[in-house]
Parts: structure tokens; C-alpha cells; sequence
């Protein structure tokens, strides 16, 4: 019986120690990205780079608090009630501040020629120029271009993926573009 006594509380010494080792852990260095500076890093919920003096009427207040994207169905050029909603906030953007022109950029991605798709896209830029003039802002502060294809947000044959493609893009700028 003395041996197998003293075969259990070597058994029972040798599963504690092992408990122990697994619960202790040993210090782990958080690995640095290269070229970073540890005290450098950003926390989750600070500005996005570049956004950090997103005042009101900038550039930055525009992207973030307005939102400068209307996307379309395919093959169409209908404003439907989401885009009509970011157009309104985009109107009232500028007639809130008047130094601010507007270029707006149109894509396609749908099926038909390129020519088509020039031609759908330029509808879609005249379509949110109509709309946001309709609202009160004069039209000499915006033109319309449409690219077509060209641009693609995303290259993919999905039907979810594309719809990032059917868009315009409402730039602010200080200037009109040079043909």
C-alpha cells in the first residue's frame, strides 16, 4: 500500500505542477509594424490621417458629414430616395458655403459599349447637377463629366460588387478644371 501511496502523490504533484506552468505566462512583446514608432500608433476611435482639422465647410466636413457618392441601378439614371437624401445634405453643403465649386465625376459599369456607358454615365452627372440646381444652387458652380468605365471603384462580375461602379462623384473645388 506504501507504494502505491507514494505512486499517487508523485502523480498528484507532478498534474499540479503542470497546472501551475499552464496557468503562469510569460511577458509577450507586442510586435511593432516596421517603420513605426510605438508611441505613434492611434487608438480606434481618433481622426482618420488627414481628417484631423475636418472643420466645418472643408473639404474633410464634405467627404465625412455629407457624403459626396450617389450610386444608380443598372443602365439607369434615376435618383432614387437615398440618393436624393445625399443630394439634399450636398445642396445644402453648398449653399451653406458658397466659395466651393463642384465637379461631378460619372461612372458606369453596366452592360453596352463604351460609348454607352460615356453616355450613361454623363446622364447620371447631369441627373445630380439637375437636382442639386433644383435645390438652390446656381449651375454656374458645377459641371458634369461622364468617364464611363474608366475608374473603376472595383473590377469584378458581381452584381453587389459592380453596384460601386454605377456612380457619380461629387468633388469640391476652388477652381474649374482646365479641358
Amino acid at each position: 500500500m506504501i507504494v502505491r501511496h507514494d505512486v499517487f502523490r508523485r502523480l498528484l504533484a507532478a498534474g499540479l505542477i503542470v497546472t501551475l506552468a499552464a496557468c503562469t505566462t510569460a511577458k509577450l512583446e507586442t510586435p511593432e509594424a516596421p517603420g513605426v514608432n510605438p508611441n505613434e500608433i492611434g487608438n480606434t476611435n481618433d481622426p482618420a490621417a488627414g481628417f484631423a482639422n475636418a472643420g466645418p465647410g472643408s473639404e474633410e466636413d464634405f467627404i465625412l458629414n455629407v457624403g459626396r457618392r450617389t450610386f444608380f441601378s443598372s443602365g439607369s439614371a434615376e435618383l432614387d430616395s437615398v440618393a436624393r437624401a445625399t443630394l439634399d445634405k450636398q445642396a445644402a453643403f453648398m449653399q451653406q458655403y458658397p466659395r466651393w465649386l463642384m465637379k461631378l465625376q460619372g461612372f458606369a459599369d453596366d452592360p453596352g459599349s463604351e460609348s454607352t456607358q460615356v453616355a450613361l454615365s454623363q446622364k447620371r452627372a447631369d441627373a445630380v447637377m439637375n437636382y442639386i440646381a433644383s435645390k438652390g444652387v446656381d449651375r454656374k458652380r458645377m459641371w458634369a463629366k461622364g468617364y464611363g468605365r474608366d475608374r473603376l471603384v472595383r473590377a469584378c462580375t458581381d452584381t453587389a460588387c459592380r453596384v460601386q461602379n454605377r456612380r457619380v462623384v461629387s468633388n469640391l473645388r476652388n477652381e474649374y478644371d482646365t479641358p
